[in-house]
């Protein structure tokens, strides 16, 4: 796992250089050198977030978990807002629970940074297809459809919308990130662009969508029931989304802390918000490592819709 960059100086440029040694000792294995000497700047700056961030990073590497849980304990106090990720760290390592863990300014810390390489790095080093296979499942379902009203869930930097661009009139883009969404507004393609969480966006929007998207946006929430409930509220037609899966049930923090969701869950969340399932498949919409990591491909529908005339 791979932290954040944060500028949150100590307020003194010699101690902040400390900081970077203790990375550069880190990232070269050397764990044991990065405790010391983070350990010794803490007790001259005992309210530094960072350092308390990476000396959990650094005894999490030197395998001293109750060490590292303790240093994020201390970080997560000094940032209530937790743009680090203080509190999902502590999740991965099992000092809390995971539902409530990933915070609203980590990610949007983490994709405010990651912006201007995003679709770059995607495609190239994690072998990206998630906008490609949902296109793809559309097309098998629909494949003369012209959806009028078509809403991007987490929509990045566009790289969903550029792929519906030309099946879709209308397209509303929600993301988290303001720098992922300047991005997506260079590109054009987006009638409406929204800065918000899409939890709370779904919930005020009044608007109907006859086609709802989400691609690898999920990863980001820890339980699907309240999400698909919102979006089966305005939807009209085709819900199409991919997700993170495991063999297990229920939610599990992965340790790319992402989450991934079991199919028993998703099922569940679907029958809750009265969806019917159109398609479900296993596919990979990334590599990492050089592994396929393991996922779903979701097409729902409302019932009653016009791609779903049950009456169940």
């Amino acid at each position: 796992m791979k932290s954040i960059s944060l500028h949150l100086g100590s307020g003194d440029p010699v101690l902040d250089r400390r900081l970077e040694w203790a990375r550069a000792f880190l990232d070269k294995g050397d764990a044991a050198a990065a405790i010391e000497l983070l350990r010794e700047t803490l007790i001259q700056v005992p309210d530094f977030l960072a350092g308390h961030f990476l000396l959990g990073e650094a005894c999490e590497a030197a395998g001293d978990r109750d060490a590292a849980a303790t240093a994020y304990r201390r970080a997560a106090e000094l940032d209530p807002e937790d743009r680090l990720g203080a509190q999902l760290r502590l999740a991965w390592l099992g000092a809390r629970e995971g539902q409530g863990a990933m915070s609203g300014s980590y990610v949007r810390n983490l994709f405010d940074q990651y912006a201007a390489r995003f679709d770059r790095e995607l495609s190239v080093a994690l072998s990206y297809r998630g906008p490609a296979l949902l296109r793809a499942a559309i097309e098998r379902l629909a494949p003369e459809e012209k959806f009028e009203r078509a809403l991007d869930l987490g929509c990045g930097t566009g790289l969903m919308g550029e792929a519906i661009s030309n099946i879709a009139g209308e397209i509303t883009g929600v993301d988290l990130s303001p720098a992922m969404i300047e991005v997506a507004r260079k590109k054009n393609i987006y009638a409406r662009l929204e800065t918000a969480d899409i939890l709370e966006f779904l919930r005020r929007e009044s608007g109907r969508y006859d086609l709802v998207l989400a691609a690898d946006v999920f990863v980001y929430l820890h339980g699907l029931v309240p999400v698909l409930a919102e979006i089966a509220r305005v939807s009209e037609s085709l819900i199409v989304f991919t997700l993170e899966t495991h063999e297990g049930e229920g939610v599990i923090l992965r340790e790319t802390l992402r989450y991934a969701h079991g199919e028993k869950h998703l099922r569940k969340a679907a029958e809750n918000a009265r969806l019917d399932f159109l398609l479900l498949e296993p596919v990979a919409t990334r590599t990492e490592k050089g592994k396929p990591v393991e996922g779903l491909l979701a097409v729902l529908a409302a019932r009653g819709s016009k791609f779903n005339r049950s009456g169940r």
